[in-house]
């Protein structure tokens, strides 16, 4: 019999151990998966709007709540837009109302100047008319939830804008929300005087990086944000779900490893007559390790893919849910699948040392004796 075939049979004489052993530790891995897309998704769908209109990077308030909750005097987006190196800076005010079957419906506040000299690439209709306050462009996505047409009338929070534009950026929030004027959604949302952040596009040729470190220094409290990298500055709820993935999988590891340790050593009290035998027949005790070493890490290879599969599965599922949907999409990048075999394997071998040098330390003659 060969050395891996000798590994699968050791697994598979106890059936009901070994499949409740894998259950046990792909439910934790079936969670850092499918908390690893969510984190992983929502991060795109947020990085998505740090480039509204192509500008180069945004400006915050410094230690938002949530991006949403941002302030920025509209003296602060004027003074910027005197900034060195800078071409152009448009303010702008995010509003999260529930429209129709979305609560989460992205209402972006938009001067009709600065979406003239910034407009989608892709769009119907036209743009928002200057001095407007009941004119709005509708994203795609959102255009077709609610079923509404270039002149039509739609309701947000309680007040009636006409459709005049439609358009799509890629943007998940964006084509699921609409731009209206600034004004009117800085009146929608008792804001006046305030945007939520300000675009910064730069001069041809300057420095982004440079321009975003002296706006930095210079006005108080504001923060620059070039990519999803950075949106911890703004967004504690990043940080938090980054935190969380990462207390998970500890725990994932340690609950895992008892699971794994518990089976083990199961497994070596019922062999223990076995391992003995073999000893007396020239196994080395190196290689009475690799076989004890090996079945844990086929059981948590075995675990991970199963959990894999179940977080998979899991996303799929709340992307069912509308309001979910309307927040992101899933991003199944390699980090996050790597991540599940990463824990799997670190849960066998922490769950293997124990039983294994157990096993090792049994001489011949008193595992022979073992009743």
């Amino acid at each position: 019999m060969s050395f891996i075939a000798l590994i699968i049979k050791n697994l598979v004489r106890q059936r009901i151990r070994t499949g409740l052993t894998v259950l046990g530790i792909s439910m934790g891995i079936t969670t850092v998966v499918a908390l690893g897309v969510v984190t992983s998704s929502l991060k795109e769908s947020a990085g998505e709007i740090i480039r509204l209109g192509q500008a180069d990077f945004m400006v915050a308030q410094e230690g938002a709540a949530d991006l949403t909750f941002s302030l920025v005097a509209e003296e602060d987006a004027t003074a910027l837009a005197a900034y060195q190196d800078v071409a152009r800076a448009e303010g702008v005010l995010f509003h999260v109302v529930h429209v129709g079957s979305n609560p989460f419906f992205f209402l972006v506040g938009r001067d009709a100047a600065d979406l003239a000299a910034s407009p989608p690439s892709s769009m119907e209709g036209r743009l928002l008319a200057p001095d407007a306050i009941d004119e709005v462009m509708l994203g795609r996505r959102a255009a077709d939830e609610l079923d509404a047409k270039i002149g039509d009338t739609v309701t947000i929070d309680d007040i009636s804008f006409r459709v005049v534009g439609t358009y799509q950026t890629g943007s998940l929030w964006e084509d699921g929300g609409a731009y209206a004027p600034l004004t009117a959604v800085q009146e929608m949302s008792a804001k006046s005087g305030v945007v939520t952040a300000v675009y910064i596009t730069v001069e041809p040729g300057a420095d982004a990086a440079a321009v975003a470190d002296g706006i930095e220094d210079d006005f108080e409290n504001l923060v620059t944000i070039a990519d999803v990298g950075e949106f911890g500055k703004v967004d504690q709820g990043v940080e938090f779900m980054d935190a969380a993935n990462i207390a998970i999988s500890v725990l994932a590891v340690g609950i895992g490893a008892i699971g794994v340790m518990n089976t083990m050593i199961m497994s070596v009290l019922e062999r223990t007559r076995e391992i003995g035998i073999l000893r007396a027949v020239g196994w080395s005790g190196r290689r009475i390790l690799r076989m004890i070493i090996g079945e844990s890490l086929l059981l948590c290879v075995i675990a991970a893919a199963v959990g894999t599969a179940l977080g998979v599965l899991a996303t799929r599922a709340v992307l069912l849910i509308d309001m979910v949907s309307n927040l992101m999409e899933p991003q199944y990048t390699p980090d996050i699948f790597i991540r599940g075999l990463i824990v799997a394997v670190v849960v066998a071998l922490l769950g293997a040392i124990y039983p294994a040098v157990r096993a090792v330390r049994l001489t011949p003659m008193e595992a022979l004796r073992y009743e």
